[in-house]
């Protein structure tokens, strides 16, 4: 049976199935980022919201999906996987949109299921251009904590206490600060943080690829 339900769990399903958050698998289909939102599943006054036939169209092409694929994730009946709802937000977005401790705040943040994690203070980035390619890619959502002790190999995003936000590989770490290693095309760099410039460092956890 069609359900308002299983039409809205079928397209979360396409999009994992695919390493996308809603957003992302909207965006692949050209449509608006926040097209099939959670908030955007019902109105204001309580009434379902139904995606159209046009948008399923487009996400099956885009993701190069059968109809009788995606009807099987409408109709299929599985135990869910024990989730939690994490804070997920487009990497150009990240301006203001921590507080000093690198808790996410502030009305830009949208959620993603992801596995249950034992650690705190986790988030998801959304990438929404190739900045750090050939590392990671539009499209690609990052997991990231706080709250994981970061070491020198680790994969890392920081924040600085001027506000600009740096994500690479953390080549070396001591007591007066540490040394980054940019993602990005060959010959990024590598940049050097004392301890008074960092506000935070969250570790990259997972990467959909």
């Amino acid at each position: 049976m069609l359900t308002h339900e299983r039409i809205w769990k079928a397209i979360d399903l396409l999009a994992a199935r695919n390493g996308l958050s809603a957003s992302g698998l909207a965006r692949r289909a050209g449509l608006d980022p926040t097209a099939f939102n959670k908030s955007k599943r019902a109105s204001v006054d309580g009434r379902l919201r139904w995606p159209s036939t046009e948008s399923i169209a487009k996400i099956l092409e885009a993701t190069s999906t059968d109809l009788e694929i995606f009807m099987g994730l409408v109709l299929v009946d599985r135990p869910p996987m024990p989730t939690r709802a994490i804070p997920l937000i487009g990497f150009n977005d990240l301006v203001d949109a921590f507080d000093p401790e690198g808790r996410p705040q502030g009305p830009k943040w949208d959620e993603v299921g992801f596995p249950e994690l034992p650690a705190g203070g986790v988030f998801a980035l959304e990438l929404t251009d190739s900045r750090m390619m050939p590392i990671y890619r539009d499209g690609d959502i990052l997991v990231c904590s706080t709250a994981v002790p970061v070491r020198r190999g680790d994969r890392v995003v920081l924040k600085t206490k001027s506000g600009d936000i740096h994500a690479g590989t953390l080549r070396r770490k001591t007591i007066a600060g540490l040394d980054l290693i940019a993602f990005g095309p060959s010959g990024a760099g590598e940049t050097s943080f004392s301890v008074e410039d960092k506000s935070w460092i969250a570790r990259i956890l997972w990467a959909s690829q």
